[in-house]
Order: structure tokens, then sequence, then C-alpha cells
């Protein structure tokens, strides 16, 4: 407790300090604060308002009405620490060489090829959001998980006037959930109050919902025809923790003048993990977290700013995380720097302008915890490309009439194939992507029953019989052996 104490002194003695560090301008001329709530591994089919009917989520159903809600938006990879690094610095993770979770899976006999050694975090060569809002006057706090460097690559290393880390798991009571969501929304409110005067930055990165999670017994016993009772009652802690800090938004009669974007950093968990044996589904889409279909890639997304962005919108534009960066440059009035990947969508959010047509790439050259292979993806229009780097193999899909990516069309279409898979190498070539080499340790007859045998990619946990849900539990067991395949 005294620990926790020290760490909200400190926020609140940095935001004195920020609030009083520059004259405040007139709320006519001054440019928007910025809310960015970030959740961890929520999938884009966990909320109300995308056709979930048994998660109970109406702070971010409201948020969805009074803003814009996007249905194709994509993480810039579908596992935690390179997606936050991307929005942080609006470059894609290939040319970052950031590419997995920190500090990454340790090599292992079932895999065919070695992964790359991967940068342990950002380095401080890059910029990220603080130094471009300082310039323009801006407070700024990172608030939750970071967990893209550790000790000397933290928030206030790269300029963030104040940092709340909090705590990834809290005991649920009657004013906290099970992932500090209430305690890390109070941080906000403070700086937020602390700074009204002037505008600011709040990046809020919650640890929700991520393994391992709790919640009250109330709120799962108010959730118990949901497909999972625990995790929908973290979803909707969460969906509270936002109806807080919205009504403090509101309070403090800064709505009209404050973006607030709730976003995730990637797909939601779609198989068994740790001692969670279902957690969640992702709705008409394939896999989820650790994989290149779009289960592990879209994510939710809505954008608010009253008077800016029209309300009650739904887009199907698609646009990738890494444009943040450029998109928030723009909306606060501030030149488009040289040399990065995003592109801006402010048009977008604000008139409804259409984006031109371009192609989104991911280079995800890594085995993951939920069962992922090492692969590239690019997406151009309605068409899929996912090239595997252990096998050679090559999935191609037509989203417009596949959106489950059920139908491999690779063999029918080699001309498409071989285009879109030179225009990816090109992109790679680029980025100075790196790439896997083979695996002189590796034990066939592990890869194949890990990832052949069965296809953890291809479970689908709503409609799964008992004998898949025994299957995907036993294949959960081979992943998680101590030797894993040796």
């Amino acid at each position: 407790m005294r620990i926790i104490f020290c760490h909200l002194l400190l926020t609140l003695l940095a935001c004195t300090a920020v609030a009083d560090s520059a004259p405040a301008k007139s709320t006519t001329d001054r440019p928007p604060n910025i809310v960015f709530i970030l959740a961890d591994d929520l999938g884009v089919y966990d909320l109300h308002c995308y056709g979930r009917a048994d998660h109970h989520t109406p702070n971010l159903d409201r948020l969805a009405a009074q803003g814009k809600r996007f249905t194709t938006a994509f993480c810039a990879q579908p596992i935690c620490s390179p997606s936050r690094a991307a929005i942080l610095t609006g470059k894609t993770p290939a040319r970052l060489h950031l590419t997995t979770y920190l500090p990454g899976r340790q090599d292992l006999p079932s895999q065919l090829v070695l992964h790359p050694v991967i940068e342990k975090q950002v380095p401080l060569t890059e910029k990220m959001w603080p130094h471009y809002f300082k310039a323009a006057g801006y407070a700024s706090i990172a608030i939750g998980k970071w967990h893209v460097g550790g000790k000397g690559f933290g928030p206030l290393d790269f300029g963030f006037d104040a940092e709340h880390p909090g705590k990834a798991n809290t005991p649920p009571s009657a004013s906290e959930g099970g992932k500090g969501e209430f305690e890390l929304t109070a941080a906000a409110e403070t700086f937020m109050e602390a700074n009204k005067e002037r505008p600011f930055v709040v990046y809020l990165a919650h640890n929700t919902p991520h393994i391992h999670y709790s919640a009250s017994p109330e709120r799962i016993a108010a959730n118990a025809q949901a497909f999972e009772p625990v995790y929908a009652a973290v979803i909707e802690s969460l969906d509270a923790s936002v109806g807080r800090l919205l009504t403090k938004i509101d309070t403090l009669g800064i709505a009209d003048r404050t973006i607030v974007i709730f976003t995730s950093d990637n797909g939601g968990l779609h198989v068994p993990e740790g001692d969670h044996q279902r957690v969640t589904h992702n709705g008409p889409f394939r896999a989820g977290k650790g994989y290149g279909y779009e289960g592990g890639l879209r994510i939710p997304l809505i954008v608010r700013w009253p008077n800016h962005v029209p309300a009650g919108v739904v887009t199907d534009t698609a646009m990738v995380n890494t444009d943040w960066l450029p998109t928030l440059l723009e909306l606060t009035g501030q030149p488009a720097p040289t040399g990065l990947d995003g592109t801006s969508i402010a048009g977008l959010l604000t008139a409804g302008q259409a984006t031109t047509e371009r192609s989104f790439y991911w280079h995800f050259p890594h085995y993951t915890n939920q069962g992922g292979r090492p692969c590239g993806v690019i997406r151009t229009g309605q068409w899929k490309l996912i090239e595997y780097f252990d096998d050679q193999s090559v999935e191609l899909y037509d989203l417009a009439a596949d959106t489950g990516e059920t139908t491999n069309l690779a063999a029918a279409n080699p001309e498409r194939v071989g285009k879109m898979r030179a225009e990816l190498a090109a992109w790679r070539t680029r980025n100075n992507a790196q790439s896997n080499s083979p695996n002189p340790g590796c034990n066939p007859q592990a890869f194949r029953s890990l990832y052949v045998d069965f296809d953890p990619s291809r479970f689908a946990p709503t409609t799964a019989r008992p004998d898949q849900w025994q299957a995907v539990q036993a294949w959960r067991k081979g992943m998680d052996a101590p030797d894993k395949g040796r």
C-alpha cells in the first residue's frame, strides 16, 4: 500500500509541476486534449456495440453513439509490445525490429525455424508522442501498462511529464476491479484536473482483460449467462471505468475540446491459456491474439470529439494503429513529420473523407504462446495473403466473400499470389525486416503434434463440441509442457 501511495504522490507532484510550467491559452485557440484509452487483449467482438450480446458495455456503447466506430481497424501486430511501439512511434514493428512481446518466447525443438533476435526495447533514438506534443504546449502522462522497454526506457525517458504504472492485478472489491482499472482511472482524473487549463495528453493503457484476470462475485453472478462469466465481468469493470472517466471529462467542462479514443492493442485470446480454460471468442473472425488471421488483427476502435467527429457513425474504412501519431498531429494542428509509416486519417474522422486505397502489411516472424507461426501478411482491398516462413506455405482469402477465412484460394489464383508475395517481399526489404533461420535442433514430430495434427487457428470456441474442447485443452498442455517437444 505504501508503494502505491508513493507512486500516486509522485504523479500528483508531477501533475502540479506540469500545470504550473506554462501559461494557459484561451479555449478558442487551444488545441484539443487527447485521452487515449488502450485495452489489453480486448477482442473486436468483446463489446456490446460490436454485436456481443452476452457482454454489457453501456458506457462504451454510449461513446460509440457519440462518435465514430470502426469495424475494420487493425493492430500493427497481433501481440502486445510491437503494437504499442507502433502506436507510440508511428513506425511499423518490422522497421523497429521489435516484432513480438518483450522479452520474447524462447526457441524450442517444436519450431522449424528460429526466431530473429529482436530489440529488447524501443531505442531512445526513436521519438514518441511527447517529443511532438510538448513543443505545442501539451502536458503528458503515461498511465498503466508500458511494455515497450524496461528501466532506462520508460515513459519519462521518452519525454512524458509524468507516469503512473499502477498494478496489473488487484483484489476485486466494491471500489476496484481485478485489473486495477479504477485506480488507473483515478490517476487520469487527477492529471486532467491539474491540467484542465492547458492541452494535455493522457495515454491510459489498461491491463484489462489480459490473463490472469478476476472479478467480484457480484459481477460474475450478474454475467452468469455469458460465454465466460468472469471474463464478461472484467469487461464490465473496464466499461464502468471508462464511464467514470467520461463523467470526469464532462464535469470539467472539457468534452468539446477533448478527443477520446478507445481501442485495443491486439485481438482477443481465443484458446485456453494459463489457468483459464476458456477466455473469449472473436465472433465471425478466425483465430485471435498471436495470429495473422482477422481475429488477431482486428481491434475495436471508437473515436469521439464533439462537433468535430460526427456522432453515431460506423465506418468500414480500414486503418492500422500505426496511423495514430500522424493523425493526432494533424488533428491538433501540428506539422506531419517525415519518416513515419502511418498515414493520417484525420480527414476520415472529421469529414468522412475517403482515404487513398493502400495495402496493409504485417511481419510476424515468431511462434507464439497461442499457437501462431512465423508469417507475413498483406491485405490489398478485399484480398488477403498469408505466407508462412517455416514451411513456405501460402494462403489467399477473399474477405468480401469469406470473412472467416475458411477457404484458401491460393491454388486457384497463382498470378495474384505471385504479385502479392512480391509486393510483401519488397516491403520487407524497404523496412530492413529481420528473417528466420533454420532450426538445427528441430523435432519434426513435435512440430507436427503442435501445429499440424491440431490446428489451433481453426478452433472455434462458440461451436466447439466437447471432444474439440478436450482436443484444444490437450494441445494446450503440450504447448505448456516444460520441454515443449524436446
